[in-house]
């Protein structure tokens, strides 16, 4: 028995996509309410979420990059610490020899 795919208009899959995107619902709920197989939906909505990537918050940062964040914001404060001495201690001499 062939089987009849069926067709969805571009304003239907944007609707069926928006209700999952801004309802923040799973996929599998809003594809049960809407009578549309649940990977269909979930094929949709990723399309969606690699054309708007751009507007989207930053995926998150892997371990290696959170650990490297902290070690060059830890090099960050030290030296910004070390441009004030150093920028405290020149104020200081040039007061001494005028």
């Amino acid at each position: 028995m062939a089987e009849h795919r069926r067709r969805y208009t571009p304003e239907y899959k944007d609707e069926a996509v928006k209700l999952v995107i801004d309802s923040g619902r799973p996929i599998s709920a809003v594809a049960k309410d809407l009578g549309i197989n649940e990977g269909t939906l979930g094929s949709w909505v990723a399309t969606w979420r690699r054309a708007h990537r751009h507007d989207a918050e930053e995926e998150p940062l892997s371990m290696s990059e959170r650990a490297r964040l902290r070690e060059l914001e830890k090099e960050n404060r030290e030296l910004r610490m070390e441009r004030e001495f150093l920028s405290k201690a020149a104020a200081f001499f040039a007061q001494r020899h005028q």
